[in-house]
């Protein structure tokens, strides 16, 4: 009889899970070519879990360290938003950052004792909303283009299709790390 609920306890979980994993499929977005829509899909769906993540954050938990080799989430948050604009500048707009971008935009990009001065006493809205920013930017950007540029090489080494999975990436390892931080916050 114990077989029988534990086999009939796994079968719901598992019928569940499926029922659940059935509604998330991978599709392009509208309005850009079938890989960069798959990209653009990506992007915003870890955007919006991590936004979710930490939206309602005080300002003590948005600075908070749990040791001193640590990020707070302001800065974590930061650093998705450099790194995006960074990408989106090279790779979209072909440039380099100005010093007005760098100094605005870039100051996450090293996660270092001086971001960790600077990054502190702004509210975790100060730093979605550059985000909101720059994604409109790299939305508006990427829109431009078609899935011939995204397979196209940078360099003999890199494509923008890899360009941007790597901001896609760096969004999910960090999502963990924010995670981790929420975890250690002061009950």
């Amino acid at each position: 009889m114990k077989s029988l609920k534990k086999t009939t306890a796994l079968f719901i979980l598992c019928f569940s899970l499926s029922q659940v994993n059935a509604q998330y499929k991978m599709k392009p977005v509208e309005g850009y070519s079938p890989q960069i829509g798959l990209m653009v899909y990506m992007l915003e769906d870890l955007k919006g879990r991590i936004t979710e993540q930490v939206k309602d954050l005080d300002q003590s938990q948005t600075d908070f360290l749990y040791d001193k080799d640590a990020n707070s989430i302001g800065s974590l948050i930061m650093h998705l938003v450099s790194t995006e604009a960074y990408f989106q500048i090279e790779t979209l707009e072909g440039r380099q950052w100005t010093e007005e971008e760098q100094e605005r935009l870039g100051i996450g990009a090293g996660l270092n004792e001086e971001s960790k001065r600077k990054l502190r006493g702004k509210p975790i809205q100060h730093y979605l909303d550059l985000w909101d920013e720059v994604r409109q930017k790299t939305l508006a950007g990427l829109k431009t283009k078609d899935d011939a540029w995204f397979a196209s090489s940078i360099d003999e080494e890199i494509n923008y299709h890899w360009a941007w999975y790597h901001v896609m990436e760096h969004s999910a390892n960090h999502m963990g790390q924010i995670g981790t931080v929420k975890n250690r916050l002061p009950k």
